[in-house]
């Protein structure tokens, strides 16, 4: 396969990591043509995950959030434009139309618009001091009002709830978590790993409250910020501000008005490619329509997806075989704990444990089947890295063999 001469310039919507990576990958491929990048925020292409740890805790700064510097991207004469909002694609004219008036055309058009925050649709949501972690904006705005003593309730116990209580509690916030499931991180782990979040999050300070469905927040006396969280039966919490973070909605309105297929997702197949040939999509927004490792309909969010879908589209746009996709992974960091986890644990049907979750340190393995599907690894990175290749592989080995802690998961998984 070698790179269509048909295409002359790809345009890639969205200046995230998926945006920024596929540009670099286009060049590395051997892509001659121009590559331009427009993003909508006003900064260069940047990580994500760090906004909920290392940026909230100050600890980083704006601009080592990067995932390139700006010389990286003119040395692979890269054109990278920001502030921009692209307000239409002109499928049969193969242009796009920006808000700022320019009409710009493209021989391969690459989406990588990720997504927005789901916001709460409750009385009050509109109230100062409410909000939500997607932007380094968003973070920016919020550190003003995060300050020691200050009571903070964060709606919602997934990944970017559980990390910004991490962060807040160490700082000297008084915080409250509410999830509406019976149990926290219930969408994406077992019980088990469940409870010991909980355990340490209380451990730590933080109250943790599952089963609460919030019905409103309620304003301050001057009536401008949030001074109170509604829970129904559960009653009424004080705050002095409040992080909602309640999942994702990918933004597919620009693939939708251009015809393309959309379904909580721009629909790609295993080239990334939509339903338009000439139109690709990665990261948060796309949907795989059957993902070749998974063998279904998913849409993923997180770094390394976004980083393979760019890998992918890159290839696909210059002629390029690639190996199929493996395994999704993920990662978590609270406290001083880094969790690990591959593959998806849904549908499985045994659980076995290496390590004891009452210590801060073990791994988790899903099986369904006697297959190891999905494993997650708290603290261990050893276990974690051979897990990876047992969830690759689809691994069988005994429950009886893999308790066993007499031996390292390395050396059990080398005799299967």
């Amino acid at each position: 396969m070698t790179i269509d001469q048909n295409v002359q310039n790809v345009i890639v919507i969205g200046a995230g990591q998926a945006g920024g990576d596929v540009v670099t990958l286009l060049r590395q491929n051997g892509f001659p043509g121009d590559l331009t990048v427009i993003g909508e925020e006003p900064y260069l292409p940047y990580l994500r995950p760090p906004l909920s740890k290392a940026f909230l805790a100050g600890d980083v700064t704006a601009e080592s959030l990067q995932t390139k510097g700006a010389a990286a991207y003119e040395k692979a004469a890269v054109t990278v434009r920001t502030g921009l909002r692209v307000s239409a694609i002109d499928r049969h004219a193969k242009r796009i139309a920006l808000e700022n008036g320019e009409d710009l055309a493209y021989g391969a058009l690459v989406l990588a618009t990720g997504g927005r925050p789901r916001m709460m649709k409750v009385p009050g949501a509109a109230l100062k001091n409410i909000f939500y972690l997607r932007t380094i904006a968003d973070v920016v705005a919020l550190r003003a009002a995060f300050l020691p003593g200050r009571r903070l309730v964060i709606v919602g116990g997934g990944y970017v709830g559980l990390e910004v209580a991490s962060v807040a509690v160490k700082h000297g916030l008084r915080v409250t978590v509410l999830e509406g499931a019976p149990r926290v991180l219930v969408r994406v782990t077992s019980p088990e790993m469940s409870a010991f979040y909980e355990r340490i999050h209380r451990r730590e300070g933080v109250d943790i409250r599952t089963g609460i469905a919030v019905s409103g927040f309620i304003a301050d006396p001057a009536g401008g910020s949030v001074a109170g969280v509604e829970c129904g039966e559960a009653g009424t919490i004080a705050t002095d501000l409040v992080i909602v973070g309640i999942g994702l909605i990918p933004n597919t309105e620009l693939a939708a008005q251009a015809g393309l297929l959309v379904d909580n997702g721009i629909i790609v197949n295993q080239q990334a490619q939509t339903s338009d040939p000439h139109i690709y999509a990665i990261g948060d927004c796309a949907i795989h329509a059957h993902h070749e490792f998974l063998q279904r309909r998913v849409r993923l969010e997180s770094v390394p997806n976004a980083a393979e879908q760019a890998r992918i589209a890159a290839a696909a746009i210059c002629g390029i075989e690639t190996p199929p996709a493996g395994p999704p992974w993920f990662w978590s960091d609270q406290y001083k704990l880094k969790l690990q986890m591959v593959g998806l644990s849904d549908g499985y049907d045994e659980l076995v444990l290496r390590g004891h979750p009452d210590t801060d340190s073990f791994i988790a393995l899903y099986l369904k089947n006697g297959v190891v599907i999905a494993a997650d690894a708290v603290n261990r990175i050893a276990d974690f890295i051979t897990a990876k290749r047992l969830v690759a592989e689809a691994k069988s080995i005994p429950r009886s063999s893999l308790e066993d802690e007499s031996e390292s998961l390395k050396v059990i998984a080398a005799r299967f």
